[in-house]
């Protein structure tokens, strides 16, 4: 059997598309149709069901998978080891990618002194959960932080954190409103003010209401901006209120600037989940780095 014909058919299955494999490989999508169908040809059947968008796997395929992913792999990293010259070349930069807030408050401060210190080189880019997981399919991420568990066999994710949610205002709101009356009336509590949202649909605040007061919001945000350190601003600076992840106000919290006007026993949280690809990692750093912020996140 054609080893090619097994690593096409391996990048294929793992990114359940033949552009991602393309693009994964550098090689030409036609070039990875027409080795699937060799192998399909010489196999005897079919590897892949043929959808709208991408591909699905059949049954005989994920057996096929199963037996020579670990063997693939192990050629892999001798070839990449003994590969000429390559203790001499530098290894690529690292491509991370999870939400600004997040990365700025968080990841990039931990991960400095790597840079510094050592021969990483990182290249970090930011969006939304879909499209970054999306981008770690197709090859042009190998680390994403993502705030939406990823689903399939393309990728492999773990929690890394928890982040808390927290119903916040700036001190002249949470005057006017009164600590004391939002924990006696809840949401009845916080008509008329204005809320601050990261999306006209607030994502976030619809959780909070939905879980902490057990109705749903419907109230339209003043005013809405696609950053939450921008919101965080804002409601410092007496726009009204909203609710944002407790690590990114915690210090805005304790020096007065944000005032927590609740503090259920029950908080909203949501996992971030640290993402990569399965099979070979050909970065040298991935799996340093990955084992670093899993070990640095359990005090975030």
């Amino acid at each position: 059997m054609d080893l090619q014909l097994l690593r096409t058919f391996l990048a294929v299955h793992r990114s359940g598309s033949f552009t991602a494999a393309a693009q994964l490989l550098r090689l030409s999508q036609p070039t990875v149709t027409t080795q699937i169908r060799t192998l399909e040809r010489r196999l005897g059947h079919e590897l892949f069901e043929r959808l709208p968008r991408g591909v699905a796997p059949t049954a005989d395929a994920n057996d096929l998978a199963a037996r020579v992913s670990g063997p693939l792999d192990d050629l892999e990293r001798v070839a990449i080891h003994n590969a000429p010259g390559s203790s001499a070349l530098p290894p690529a930069p690292l491509r991370l990618a999870g939400p600004a807030e997040l990365l700025g408050e968080r990841v990039l401060p931990a991960l400095s002194p790597m840079v510094a210190d050592q021969d990483l080189r990182l290249r970090v880019h930011t969006g939304l959960a879909d499209e970054l997981l999306e981008g770690l399919r197709a090859g042009r991420h190998d680390l994403v932080l993502s705030t939406v568990r990823p689903r399939g066999r393309t990728v492999l994710a773990e929690p890394l954190m928890d982040e808390e949610f927290v119903l916040v205002a700036g001190p002249s709101w949470a005057e006017r409103v009164g600590l004391d009356r939002v924990r006696r009336q809840g949401c009845a509590a916080l008509c008329g003010v204005p809320l601050v949202a990261y999306a006209d649909d607030l994502p976030i605040a619809r959780r909070y209401w939905r879980h902490v007061f057990g109705v749903r919001l419907t109230v339209a945000p003043a005013l809405t901006v696609p950053d939450l350190r921008s919101v965080m601003a804002a409601v410092a600076g007496g726009a009204g209120a909203t609710v944002l992840p407790r690590y990114l106000c915690q210090e805005a919290l304790l020096d007065g600037s944000l005032v927590a006007l609740l503090e259920p026993e029950d908080p909203p949280f949501n996992t971030v989940y640290l993402a990569r690809r399965p099979g070979v990692d050909e970065n040298p750093h991935l799996e340093q780095v990955r084992s670093f912020l899993t070990r640095t996140a359990r005090h975030w």
